[in-house]
């Protein structure tokens, strides 16, 4: 069976065992996510690697002669989804890494390197409100606040399901690293882009220079007095929705003098309500709830929007008689991909007759947090249309194919770095 043949079937089996009412769902610490694991786990074995699992319960797989190595290169990406979302956001880069190990054993090669691929859990924010949940797991960066956080559905603690899984959550309780950064040579991942730049440039692949960092709250409350719609006049108002509009619009200015800058940021309030059981077209509300996601390459950028968001949440307060109510801040710094690793992988392109295109990552992702933990990080996106987390997603087998020939071909031709890190 080809190469295009294969990674189809292991896409559309994979399909098949998340099945949503559209597109597929597989929440972080679910029953799903485990039984993927175990279905990856099978197909790996069917093709002569080693399996194992991490004290964060994720999935790690190699060739068998690297099964026992003390230091490696790390590569793959998360296994669960957005509800109702794309098959591929993911997924694509665990399967690009079983993809390379596939290939090594059939053709009896060993990489330059040892060589693990991880098969992650719970990297979306969908389920639980934190995300790179499994990297921070693995890298002591889960926070007590974090492991709090209630699932969407059920209400219980992140830590909860993560014990339902089989996951000591004590050393995650004390910051303790899962997996030792010194035994982790590199990391790198192959995404799904979830823009149209690839799309335009009519190429199959790139690598990724940085990855937004983001500041997020899941829920702000504005807090206002309820009325009657034609009786209250506005001098009298404390409107909650017009306050959140107004702060919405403050926001949207600043991003927009920030831009002109030449700095970077990307603003959104995906989740606006009143509650329908309570108001009504003729009341003025006296509550709503809206999320905002705050995103940039930048730390002072991220720093100074969370010091404007604070300031206008004042000023709008006491102009407009209402108070905001903020639940605590989700924080990533964003990550910048090593040097000497982007120049490898372009290196990578040009000897597979690609022509390099290296760009920015606008979604986050779990590299981000390798990379703040000091391990050295790059990533690949492979060609995608429609975007992510939506049933749409559009890759085609060949450009996952050409991503994972990137990968492929690095981990075959990477060099020892130098200080004799490189060792097992």
């Amino acid at each position: 069976m080809g190469e295009a043949a294969l990674a189809a079937g292991w896409f559309a089996d994979i399909r098949a065992m998340s099945r949503d009412a559209e597109g597929v769902s597989r929440p972080a610490f679910s029953e799903v996510e485990t039984k993927i694991l175990a279905h990856l786990a099978e197909m790996a074995q069917a093709l002569g690697l080693t399996c194992a699992h991490d004290a964060g319960q994720n999935l790690l797989i190699s060739l068998p002669e690297d099964a026992d190595a003390t230091q490696f290169v790390l590569i793959g990406s998360h296994v669960d989804s957005v509800p109702m979302g794309g098959n591929y956001d993911g997924l694509a880069g665990v399967l690009a890494g079983l993809m390379c190990l596939a290939r090594a054993r059939a053709n009896g090669l060993r990489f330059s390197r040892p060589v693990k691929v991880i098969a992650m859990r719970g990297e979306e924010s969908a389920w639980f409100g934190p995300c790179y949940i499994g990297s921070k797991a693995l890298m002591g960066q889960l926070s007590p606040e974090e492991l709090t956080a209630p699932h969407k559905g059920d209400g219980r603690s992140l830590a909860e399901h993560m014990t339902d899984v089989g996951l000591d959550t004590r050393p995650v309780e004390a910051g303790q690293p899962l997996m030792a950064t010194d035994a982790i040579l590199e990391y790198i991942e192959l995404h799904i882009e979830q823009g149209p730049l690839l799309i335009g440039k009519k190429a199959p692949a790139a690598v990724v220079s940085a990855i937004r960092g983001n500041l997020r709250h899941k829920s702000i409350r504005c807090i206002g007095e309820a009325g009657h719609s034609g009786a209250v006049p506005r001098a009298f108002r404390k409107d909650p929705v017009l306050a959140m509009a107004e702060l919405l619009t403050r926001l949207d200015e600043s991003w927009l003098t920030i831009l002109q800058k030449g700095d970077d940021l990307v603003l959104t309030s995906g989740v606006v309500a009143t509650d329908p059981a309570r108001h009504a077209m003729s009341r003025i509300a006296d509550e709503v709830m809206f999320s905002l996601d705050i995103r940039s390459q930048s730390a002072e950028v991220l720093a100074a929007m969370e010091e404007l968001l604070a300031e206008e949440m004042a000023r709008i307060a006491r102009r407009r008689g209402v108070r905001f109510v903020c639940a605590p801040p989700n924080r990533t710094a964003p990550g910048q991909m090593d040097a000497r690793l982007v120049a490898e992988l372009e290196a990578a392109m040009g000897r597979l007759d690609m022509a390099p295109v290296t760009m920015a990552s606008g979604g986050g992702h779990d590299a981000a947090v390798f990379a703040n933990a000091g391990v050295p990080a790059a990533m690949i996106f492979v060609r995608n249309r429609n975007g992510s987390h939506n049933p749409d997603e559009a890759m085609e087998i060949e450009d996952f194919l050409a991503g994972s020939a990137i990968l492929y071909d690095h981990l075959m031709h990477r060099s020892p770095s130098p200080g004799g890190k490189d060792r097992t």
